[in-house]
């Protein structure tokens, strides 16, 4: 047994004091208990602790273009298209220890920012050539060895991406991404799920079908099955752009959403990634089926992506998790606190999310927290992003005194981190009763930030 005992703990949806967390040798919460019944626990003065986050959407390797792309392209307008031209370039020029490097660079951030999972997006699978490796999960391996080096939990999301698009010519830039049958990509999923590196309760995979526009029908309808039965979560990139909606409607006749719908392929272990570009009935057909939605604010504004209708999907009921995306910024409680901002900006109007039927000072605060951590957790296939007994230790701590949330009260506290707090203010990260951040820092930060900034 240990325990961890801080001035504030969050469970229960509000802060309590004089609590411990009561900790088992496989890394699980016993119990919460009277602190002072510990004298010996671990103790975090002056810190409040709360749930790690889980970040439900990643594309590690795009780290390593952070700032590169801010700049105007030889094109007449800049969009999410030309941007992922510069994208795919920095794709192709990553070997094996490259990617192994980049990821544990994102991971590592992820960890100092009080991030303790993560749904990695992974679909880079082949050589520079696009021939295979002797072990087509090699990049993958690559991805989870990283975030075990670093520490935090792992989703491998294994994408799979048969095409460039409806009627589009082969992509060059592409091929690092393609298993053009779903029998090739079942194949080497199917050797991912049986290796060790998933045995440990740290690393687990997924069902990622790129988006529509990357895989055809016939495809969908024979790798998403496959999930369900076995209960594996599916990722999928759905109505980002404008352009995928119209491409799929030309191909199908339907939107994406509703070809998903009509085809039998969304369920409760579907998670739709942006959503953005959808109408009512796209909304009240992911709600039906349980489905969820994975918001990532700060890509979708640095991409120019759109505003995706939080408020909507909250009246229909449907969860919404939050994710990186594409590494510009790696803060999900600045993502958590974008889903109102952007809101606010389209109407004109304040406290937009709030649920109608709590007038807590903590209600709206509470529901975006919510995104950043069950939500996500429960999208990824995690029995996470909550602190009662039988969920694992997963935790982060703040420091009150940090200037950014000083003088916050006890009732206002969750408002003021959800809206206010700085990165800097995250102080320790404990993953399964292990502690990776100290006081701010990760025991390998230099080593992982010299390692990248060669690369």
């Amino acid at each position: 047994m240990s325990e961890w005992a801080p001035e504030l703990i969050y469970v229960n949806g509000r802060f309590e004091s004089d609590r411990a967390i009561v900790c088992d040798e496989s890394g699980n919460v016993v119990q919460i208990a009277d602190g002072s019944a510990f004298p010996n626990a671990v103790r975090f003065k002056n810190r409040a602790l709360l749930p790690g986050m889980i970040n439900a959407h990643s594309h590690a390797f795009q780290r390593v273009i952070r700032g590169r792309t801010e700049r105007r392209s030889q094109h007449s307008t800049d969009s999410f298209w030309t941007w992922r031209e510069q994208m795919y370039d920095a794709a192709n020029r990553l070997g094996p220890d490259d990617i192994y490097v980049v990821s544990r660079m994102a991971f590592l951030e992820m960890a100092l920012s009080g991030i303790t999972a993560v749904g990695e997006f992974h679909y880079i699978h082949h050589a520079r050539d696009g021939s295979m490796y002797a072990d087509p999960n090699l990049l993958a391996h690559e991805v989870i060895r990283a975030a075990k080096d670093v520490g935090i939990r792992i989703a491998l999301l294994r994408v799979a991406y048969a095409r460039a698009g409806y009627e589009t010519e082969v992509n060059p830039l592409q091929v690092r991404f393609i298993e053009e049958s779903p029998e090739t990509y079942l194949k080497h999923l199917e050797k991912l799920l049986a290796a060790p590196a998933l045995k440990t309760g740290m690393a687990w995979a997924g069902v990622a079908p790129h988006s529509v526009r990357g895989v055809p029908l016939a495809y969908l309808k024979t790798i998403v099955p496959f999930a369900n039965e076995r209960g594996l979560p599916v990722h999928m990139h759905v109505a980002e752009q404008p352009a995928e909606v119209s491409a799929c409607i030309e191909e199908y006749g339907r939107s994406p959403v509703a070809l998903l719908e009509t085809e039998g392929l969304l369920s409760k272990h579907f998670t739709a990634v942006h959503a953005i570009h959808v109408t009512s009935k796209a909304i009240g057909a992911l709600a039906r089926a349980g489905a969820f939605v994975c918001a990532c604010p700060a890509t979708e504004r640095n991409l120019g992506d759109g505003v995706v209708p939080v408020d909507s999907y909250f009246d229909a009921g449907v969860r919404v998790a939050l994710g990186s995306d594409s590494q510009i910024q790696i803060d999900l409680l600045e993502d958590a606190r974008e889903l109102e901002y952007h809101l606010r900006l389209q109407q004109a109007a304040r406290n937009i999310l709030a649920p109608r039927d709590d007038a807590s000072s903590s209600a709206l605060a509470r529901r975006l927290f919510d995104c950043t951590t069950i939500n996500g957790a429960t999208s990824i296939g995690f029995n996470g992003g909550k602190l009662e007994p039988g969920a694992p230790v997963d935790f982060f701590t703040v420091d009150l005194d940090d200037p950014s949330i000083a003088g916050a009260g006890q009732d206002d506290l969750l408002a003021t981190i959800v809206f206010s707090l700085s990165r800097t203010a995250v102080r320790d990260v404990v993953v399964g009763g292990k502690q990776i951040v100290a006081d701010g820092r990760h025991r390998d930060q230099e080593e992982i930030v010299r390692s990248f900034s060669r690369t």
